[in-house]
């Protein structure tokens, strides 16, 4: 019996298994990037094709880094008050830095930064993936409680192995609406 041993092992060692999560975690991010900038555009963006048992694995990490990216957006709109529009390195913006309003804007802003470094720990150092997250993917469920993914099962099994596959995929993006037909009117 597997009395207090949570989570799927994925058939990995413990290290290979975090690794697979916080790389899972940056591919579904990554396919957010700007069709401009992302040579090897995805066919969807926010949705990534994987096994069953990774899909389910995956879920509650991303959206923990989702949740703690959405609470730190109020902290860096707060330190936006304070921020200067002046060049890093030119005199006004050493003058700012030397300023009463620096320090507010530091104290504003040191969730926010922290939030970023915890989002580091969580998925590792990458930092175009992390931009995605607070700039694009947090700001969209800024009025959502949770539930940030959705998991829908594949019919057809990977060819090879014959795993059970699955879309793992932001709700909201990719929603189908459903068209109702017109009642006919009694005259």
């Amino acid at each position: 019996m597997r009395h207090l041993n949570k989570g799927r092992k994925l058939g990995r060692n413990p290290n290979h298994q975090r690794a697979l999560l916080k790389n899972l975690v940056v591919s579904i991010l990554m396919t957010e990037r700007d069709a401009e900038v992302d040579t090897n555009k995805p066919a969807v963006p926010g949705r990534i094709v994987t096994t069953l048992p990774k899909a389910k694995e995956v879920r509650p990490l991303l959206e923990k880094c989702i949740t703690v990216a959405k609470n730190a957006r109020k902290h860096i709109a707060a330190a936006g008050e304070f921020a200067t529009s002046a060049k890093r390195g030119s005199a006004e913006w050493k003058k700012w830095r030397e300023s009463q309003q620096w320090q507010d804007w530091n104290k504003a802003m040191a969730p926010a930064v922290a939030a970023r470094r915890r989002i580091t720990q969580l998925i590792g150092n990458h930092k175009e993936a992390i931009s995605i997250l607070f700039d694009v993917v947090a700001p969209r469920f800024e009025n959502r409680s949770g539930g940030y993914t959705r998991i829908l099962k594949l019919f057809k099994p990977r060819l090879g192995d014959a795993g059970k596959r699955a879309i793992l995929e932001f709700v909201g993006s990719n929603d189908r609406v459903k068209q109702h037909s017109q009642k006919p009117q009694v005259e």
